[in-house]
């Protein structure tokens, strides 16, 4: 007796992956039902062969962006205390930030940076997301800058203003991104270069300085990977990082009048800063401990889950480039000079301001309508990517063993010691 085997039973449709559905909820509205018979399974197992599934969308991991949101909200309150920095609570809480703030986020860039290739699909993401941001930014600080303040209108691509140098620094390290990643000891050999680069002058243009000297933090969020994340989340790293940030935001106040702010701006030489390059090397190293100390701190008190403010971290760029317009106003407006806030309670003040700004700027109405200028649709700039013609390989002209025709067209004919070869071995 024969026996036909019944195929197996699959469901009429294969939902597409939602990370929003948890496992036990119904299928999304459309999915026809399961015939008993499992006839009506076998029809759509065919139809969905026929027609491929679209792989599931990564969810974002909201640690990350828990991170960056917090991260944006030290740049907004640091540059809004630059303008009262002869109020000894501002100076010491801007000496905080500044140690680390920008180093966090340098870094966190680098760690998605790993997989950027030359490709021309990342190529023109860099171009649309950075480099015409860049254009767009340094263009209007400036002309801002000559209405509000007045003065010679100056417009430099080649001498970033004000908050724009990261835009210019992010542009060089992603096109570095495969030279680092092809170099055996990368991080050992930015940390050399960088150092190097403070014991000379190499002038402001695309303010180098900054670019070249913060480099290891950008190699180093390269050479991360996930696992290293999940250390810093342990209980005890938790609880290490806040007496680390606590005892560092303690130790501000009493360097502050003790050290040249132009140490945590990382554009400046030794030599600038009055110290021999010796020391400043020692000083140098010195910071850059102290940051990968206070990142990962900070990293450690980051909430690991989803919270209220999550969704707003994938836009910190928009709090980035926009909020520069309200401190450089505090700054055009001499603030320092009015008592009501340059006073303890005006700095508290204008950090929650701050802090409210920085949250408002990253929410989806400013980004509805800011994103023409910070992601602008540039389909049409772009083209198919040009690559070389490959050169044709040169046509052979020997007899073909086999009697075939040769490539200039005329028959070939067997040679005789082939002929005589063929003959003995049929023998």
């Amino acid at each position: 007796m024969t026996y036909t085997a019944r195929p197996p039973a699959v469901p009429a449709t294969i939902p597409e992956a939602d990370p929003l559905r948890s496992p036990g909820q119904s299928p999304p509205a459309g999915a026809g039902p399961v015939r008993s018979d499992g006839a009506g399974a076998a029809e759509a197992g065919a139809a969905g062969a026929a027609a491929p599934v679209k792989p599931a969308r990564k969810e974002r991991d909201p640690f990350f962006d828990n991170a960056k949101f917090l991260a944006i909200l030290l740049v907004v309150v640091g540059h809004a205390l630059g303008s009262l920095l002869n109020v000894p609570l501002a100076k010491g809480v801007y000496m905080f930030i500044y140690m680390f703030h920008m180093p966090l986020f340098i870094v966190i860039t680098g760690y998605f940076s790993r997989n950027w290739t030359f490709s021309s699909g990342k190529a023109r993401k860099l171009i649309t997301t950075v480099g015409v941001p860049y254009v767009i930014f340094e263009t209007a600080y400036s002309l801002y800058a000559w209405l509000v303040n007045g003065g010679e209108l100056k417009i430099s691509l080649l001498d970033p203003y004000y908050l724009t140098w990261f835009l210019c620094a992010l542009f060089l390290w992603r096109l570095s991104t495969p030279v680092w990643q092809q170099i055996r000891w990368p991080l050992a050999v930015a940390l050399v270069i960088s150092l190097l680069s403070y014991m000379t002058t190499m002038g402001g243009l695309l303010d180098i300085h900054r670019v070249v000297g913060l480099v290891p933090f950008y190699v180093l969020g390269l050479m991360l990977k996930p696992e290293h994340f999940e250390i810093i989340k342990k209980p005890m790293v938790r609880v290490l990082g806040i007496l680390l940030l606590v005892a560092a935001f303690g130790l501000s106040f009493l360097t502050m009048d003790r050290m040249a702010k132009g140490w945590v701006y990382w554009n400046t030489s030794s030599d600038h800063l009055g110290v021999s390059n010796l020391t400043g090397l020692a000083m140098r190293l010195a910071m850059f401990t102290c940051a990968i100390v206070l990142l990962f701190s900070f990293l450690a008190i980051v909430p690991r889950r989803r919270t209220w403010f999550t969704a707003l971290g994938a836009y910190t760029l928009y709090a980035y480039l926009l909020h520069g317009f309200l401190t450089k106003a505090i700054s055009f407006a001499g603030l320092r000079k009015v008592d009501a806030v340059a006073s303890p309670a005006g700095v508290l003040a204008l950090i929650a301001l701050s802090l409210l700004v920085g949250t408002l700027l990253c929410t989806p109405p400013v980004v509805r309508c800011t994103s023409w200028l910070l992601e602008p649709k540039l389909d049409r700039v772009f083209t198919k990517l040009r690559r070389p013609t490959p050169k044709r390989p040169t046509p052979r002209h020997a007899a073909d063993p086999n009697g075939a025709t040769a490539t200039d067209g005329t028959a070939t004919t067997p040679s005789v010691d082939k002929i005589t070869v063929g003959a003995e071995s049929r023998r």
